[in-house]
Order: structure tokens, then sequence, then C-alpha cells
């Protein structure tokens, strides 16, 4: 029988590189709430590069319900094993986590983790449902969670409860606050979560909520790395070349990045040293990344699939595509941008085209294009109307609108569902669409947020829009 990854088995471990520190010697510094797949691929990874030369910032993996990550993880010492895929994948094993807990088992000894003096960060991947937000992005007071925490402060289900639990027990400490560092695609996740754990605090103690908002840090962050699921096929990769088995290893692209507001906390370790940024704005990146990944993803997803291509790896070896999608990156969307202090923007660019091409990672496109209505307007419709106003060309922009309409008419008369909040709108227009560019477009304009009336109006982008709704209706879906 194959032995168990662990502390005692770590020495025979063959073919994955090898935690260079020893784990006994680490102090636990960072408390981490969510330890999902893309924590154990992207910060504990990080982390784990920092311990070689920095022991104080192992970490306290806390789940807030699931006992999951804790009965796979726990009899293996925390340790297991990251595959990075690339042309070379290569094989970690990942020795950053020392503790994992949950927290509805064990509300004392979780807030006494983030009430020891050695914890310097607590750091959350709780996805943004996790939040208990409103409409508005404001704490849900009505949400049964927020709910139940307020009525049971101890024994919280949130994670703003669990927050608010952990500092309030720091500060009767007299210990200085730790930092709050959401690591969750939020946008402005820093000062979103700082409104909402002052809200929580304040109907529970006002002096503790005036403390929180003065002196508890909340840095703004961007992410960012594809983390595929963990299938049976990954745990028989990582025995066959490791020789031990791992209950839950991870695999991840090899591109990986982290971007934090430089607060006082964060010059604490030389986080640089291991590849994250600090950044005195953190929105410049996060524009980027919506802009030139995300934007970029739109494209080929849309014009991919009306040419026949499944993932994005696929749509790139589509010569035509491929260098469309980087014309309209370097020369578009990196416009948009403007001064973009601290980024790169070629290299950045260079980057993201690596990793569209990375055959190990097989991204549906498919998947990228659901939910097109409420993607576009924040992905692509603001760059158009700033480059309408800024007198920049907008022809490559169109077609990146146009591809999503002819998406959705080709969907709708083949009966095929669509993947949308308003899928039984755009399934009514699908259906409707005559293959005509000016009916087929002026059908689309019902979708203000994805064509303002403004953009529709202007006659630079409508001609250029019509135009490429043509061109995308023939057989050979031109671009």
């Amino acid at each position: 029988m194959m032995p168990r990854l662990s502390n005692t088995t770590l020495s025979a471990v063959k073919g994955a590189a090898l935690p260079g520190y020893d784990r006994s010697a680490t102090r636990i510094g960072i408390v981490h709430i969510g330890p999902g797949a893309f924590f154990r691929a992207h910060q504990a990874s990080y982390v784990d590069a920092l311990l070689h030369r920095d022991p104080r910032w192992a970490i306290c993996a806390v789940a807030l319900k699931s006992t999951g990550v804790r009965d796979a993880l726990a009899p293996q010492d925390g340790l297991y094993v990251l595959n990075e895929l690339s042309a070379e994948s290569r094989m970690r094993v990942i020795g950053a986590i020392r503790e994992v807990l949950v927290a509805a088992e064990d509300y004392e000894k979780v807030f006494a983790r983030m009430a020891a003096t050695d914890t310097r960060m607590v750091t959350m991947t709780v996805t943004e449902k996790g939040y208990c937000l409103n409409a508005a992005g404001l704490l849900d007071e009505a949400h049964p969670d927020i709910v139940h925490d307020l009525q049971s402060p101890a024994q919280p289900r949130s994670l703003v409860g669990l927050l608010v639990g952990g500092l309030r027990q720091r500060r009767a400490a007299g210990e200085k606050p730790f930092a709050v560092v959401s690591c969750d695609n939020l946008a402005n996740n820093g000062a979103v979560l700082r409104k909402a754990t002052v809200a929580f605090a304040a109907h529970l103690d006002a002096a503790l909520a005036r403390w929180i908002e003065n002196e508890v840090a909340f840095p703004r962050t961007m992410v960012d790395s594809i983390t595929p699921a963990t299938d049976d096929a990954l745990r028989e990769s990582v025995a066959n070349a490791t020789g031990v088995a791992d209950a839950w290893p991870i695999k991840r692209e090899a591109f990986l990045q982290w971007v934090v507001e430089d607060v006082p906390v964060m010059r604490e370790a030389d986080w640089a040293s291991v590849g994250v940024t600090l950044a005195t704005d953190v929105s410049v990146y996060d524009r980027a990344k919506l802009r030139l990944l995300n934007g970029a993803h739109s494209t080929l997803a849309y014009a991919g699939l009306l040419r026949g291509r499944e993932t994005v790896y696929d749509a790139m070896t589509d010569k035509v595509l491929a260098g469309f999608v980087e014309t309209l990156m370097r020369e578009d969307f990196a416009a948009s941008l403007g001064a973009s202090p601290g980024l790169d923007v070629t290299s950045y660019i260079d980057a993201l085209l690596t990793r569209f091409r990375n055959p190990t990672i097989r991204h549906l496109l498919s998947q990228i294009a659901w939910d097109g209505s409420k993607k576009l307007p924040v992905r692509l419709t603001g760059t158009i109307v700033e480059a309408l106003n800024g007198g920049r060309r907008v022809d490559r922009m169109a077609v990146t609108i146009a591809a999503w309409m002819r998406f959705i008419a080709r969907q709708a008369h083949n009966g095929v569902p669509i993947v949308d909040g308003d899928a039984a709108l755009l399934t009514e227009i699908g259906k409707a669409c005559n293959g005509g560019a000016s009916h087929d477009v002026a059908l689309f304009a019902k979708f203000e947020a994805v064509l303002p009336p403004a953009v529709v109006a202007n006659s630079q982008f409508r001609t250029a829009l019509e135009s490429a709704y043509q061109k995308l209706g023939s057989p050979q879906t031109a671009l």
C-alpha cells in the first residue's frame, strides 16, 4: 500500500520539490479563512516560498463550517502537492500550512489563534457570496448568518462575524490589530470589507467599531491564476510521480499574480522577493486585468465559438483569431489604461498571451461565455465609451460585441440554453434575429448596460458594430 504524504514520509517523496526549511521552526503569522483550492494554489504557494527565508509566516487554515480540507490535510500534517501546469510542468510539496481548524467545531481555538501575538495577518478566500453583502455592496443585516452572529457573536457563522470576534479578543488582550487581507475577486475588496466589518461591530460595541475603523488595515488586493478542480486523474498522477498518496493535491497554471496595497504590515516581510507586488494604487492592476485579460477572454470566447473553437488554447491556435486578439490587446485595450504606474503593460500582455497558449490548461470558451450581459458592461463597454470620448478607434472592440450578439442568436435559433441571468430575454431576442445587421443590432439595443443609448447612437460605433456583425455572419466568420 502506498504511504500517505506526511512529515514522516516527506524524505521519501520523489519527483517533487520539497520545502527547503525546517517546518517545526516556523511560527504561525497568518490565519487564512476559506482554505479552498485557489488559496492552496495561490497564497499558500507564495508563503511557502517566503518561509525559506523568513520563518514567521506559516499559516493556520480555518474553514468556517466544512470539514473536508481538515480531514484531508490533518493526517498529512498540512502537506500537499502542487502541480504547476506548463509545457514543463513541475510538482512542489507545499509546507506552509501548519494547522487546519474548523471554526464551527472549535471557536475557542480559532479565536485564540487570531488573537495570538504572532498573528499579523488574517487573509481570506470565501468568494463574493461569503461577504454577506446586499445589492448596494454593504453588509446585509437581514442575511440569516448575520442575524445569527449578532445574536450569538461567540459562535459566528459568517466571515464578518468571525473577523469581528477575533479583533474583539485581540483588542481585549491589548494586542495590535492584525491586517485583514481579502484575496477574493471583489471590486475594491479591502474598502468593501472594512465597511461591512465596521457596520457589524457597531451593533455590538461602538468603541470596538471605532478601533477597527481607525486602527485595522484592510488593504486592497488583486489575485490571478487559473486553478482547475482536483480530480482522480490528478491524484493518480501525483501518486505515480512522487511515490506517496495525497488526498487533496492541487493543480494550477504556472502564471501567478498577487498585488497588495502597500500598507505597513506588508513591509514586515520581503514579499517582493517571492513575486508579490506591493502597489500604491491596486486599481491600476485591477483595470489591466479586467480589460487585458477578461476583455481578451470574452473576445476569444464569442469569436472562437463562432469559429468552431472549444478552449482558449484551441482558439489561440487559430492564427487569424489569435492575431486579432493580440492587436486588440496591444493597440486598443492598452491605450485605454493611460498612465499605469508600477505596471509594465507590454510585459503583462506578453505574459497573458503565454497563458492563453498553455496547452495544459483546458479553459472552456463556453464557460467564459456565460453571463455575457453582466460581464461585457464591466469588461468592455466602459472601454468603448472612453475610446469614443478620446477620439480613438472602436472597430476592433465592436467585433467583440458583435460576436456576442451572433453567439446569442445562434444559441437561440439552435435551441441551446443560454447561461445568463437574462437568459429568457436574450433567447427571445436571439430567436427574433434575422441576420440583418441593422435589424438585429436594434433588437440588442434593449440591453442598455451592454449598449448604452449614447453609444448605439454614435455613428462611428454603430457603423463599426453593424459591419462586424455582418462579417461574423459569413460562412468563414470573418474578423
